[in-house]
């Protein structure tokens, strides 16, 4: 069945992942490290930077209408207070390539990498972050603003305090099994974002010593480190100080952030604790996030909640490249739950799979489109699906050895893209 015309059906990349080069951002000078937690670094990545026009002609060649892609904070200001205005009309391209196309940009302020001068004035527990970011944001939308309808200020603003829970989770079962590595395994498999947690550990006093040379700390706060519940309600102020600020600038942007959420599936008798983990998952997040006009939701499986907390996966579950249980279902769930505390616009800006099977790709797709027809049938605000991803890229510490795209990249043969089946099967769904 086809979605109507106006659902934004789409895909979504951010700018470190598959733009390349990006030098003045944190995670550029953590992956140059000798001892960095980054199994390769991101150089030229799939080099989006300087093809953007020929991805954005795939995607509306299959049909579909929507981008989701981020601006680098780092690019638009290298240094702190000097903004590059060439970096800015390079976005502005973007945008109109996308708008000559009949493809709706929506576009995020930040997705996970800072510009490294940020790290160095203390990163995402410093209470200037708050200014810092909305000042980056007012200049973006002065100067680019009236050409788009929706921004994302943040990316998976939990997602700090997500790998805090699963960091002290992991030391947890490295203190009872000796089996750490098959623990390692497990805890990076239920955060939604590449994480490698053995090798941070091995290298956490070498890096330390490097940290401490780069940014003139040994533990750099970068949006990726473990947020302190401080750390996390300040991201919900810089969020909301943005949010405020474009609003006054222009009044019909729709304006919001997204959230990682997983299906929290409690076993009998554990309800409580997964109220309690949904609660440091979304609800406490209500207040920063009730005037906002739309929720971006990110979910890719689901987690099961046992007496002690998260269950191992199913006995003979199929899992994907990132360790995630094949569960496209949880999507729905997830809709559903967020629907009866969150009442605005609900857009799901990231969901996929990394698998090098595109057949399992499809189906991943067929079963969690399903999922969303449903909740848009039962009455749910839901103005569209945006796959991650359009490109296979660079997923952060894991390198490029993950494969979430619609769209192929042979880096070795000069960037050349070649679309998966699963880019036209996406692109079945749009209205005629």
């Amino acid at each position: 069945m086809k979605f109507p015309k106006e659902f934004l059906l789409g895909a979504s990349t951010a700018a470190h992942q598959v733009e390349g080069n990006n030098r003045y951002s944190d995670l550029w000078a953590q992956e140059q490290m000798e001892h960095s937690s980054f199994a390769e670094p991101s150089n030229d990545a799939v080099d989006h930077y300087h093809r953007y026009e020929e991805d954005i002609a795939l995607m509306a060649g299959a049909g579909l209408n929507a981008y989701r892609f981020s601006i680098e904070w780092a690019r638009v200001e290298p240094q702190e207070g000097c903004f590059d205005e060439s970096e800015l009309e390079h976005y502005r391209k973007v945008i109109r390539c996308c708008r000559e196309h009949g493809v709706e940009p929506v576009v995020t302020l930040h997705h996970f990498s800072s510009p490294k001068w940020l790290i160095e004035r203390g990163g995402w527990e410093a209470e200037s972050t708050v200014d810092y970011f909305k000042r980056y944001a007012v200049k973006v939308v002065e100067a680019l603003g009236d050409e788009l309808h929706y921004i994302c200020t943040i990316n998976e603003a939990n997602v700090g305090l997500q790998i805090a829970a699963i960091s002290k989770r992991y030391m947890m079962q490295m203190q009872k099994a000796a089996a750490a590595r098959a623990a390692a395994g497990q805890a990076e498999s239920s955060v939604q974002m590449g994480m490698n947690l053995q090798k941070m550990l091995e290298n956490r006093k070498a890096a330390a010593a490097e940290s401490l040379a780069l940014f003139g700390t040994e533990n750099p706060q970068t949006f990726q480190t473990q947020r302190t519940p401080e750390g996390d309600l300040l991201i919900m102020r810089a969020h909301a100080a943005a949010r405020d600020a474009i609003k006054a600038i222009c009044p019909e942007l729709k304006v919001g952030l997204t959230l990682s959420l997983h299906d929290l599936q409690p076993e009998p008798g554990c309800e409580a604790l997964a109220a309690k983990e949904w609660a440091e998952e979304f609800t406490h997040y209500l207040p920063y996030i009730q005037n906002d006009d739309f929720l971006g939701v990110q979910n890719y499986t689901r987690t099961r909640i046992g007496p002690d907390g998260q269950l191992p996966m199913p006995e003979g579950a199929e899992l994907t490249q990132m360790g995630y249980e094949f569960y496209p279902q949880a999507l729905a769930n997830v809709l559903r739950a967020v629907a009866k505390d969150f009442h605005g616009d609900l857009l799901i800006t990231e969901n996929g799979i990394g698998t090098g099977d595109d057949t399992r790709r499809v189906e991943f797709i067929r079963q969690a489109l399903a999922g969303v027809q449903d909740c848009l049938a039962e009455g749910l605000p839901i103005k569209g699906y945006l796959h991650w991803s359009l490109l296979d890229n660079f997923e952060w510490q894991k390198g490029f050895s993950m494969t979430f795209g619609l769209i192929a990249v042979d880096r070795a043969n000069g960037q050349t893209r070649h679309p998966k089946p699963s880019l036209a099967f996406l692109g079945s769904y749009a209205a005629d």
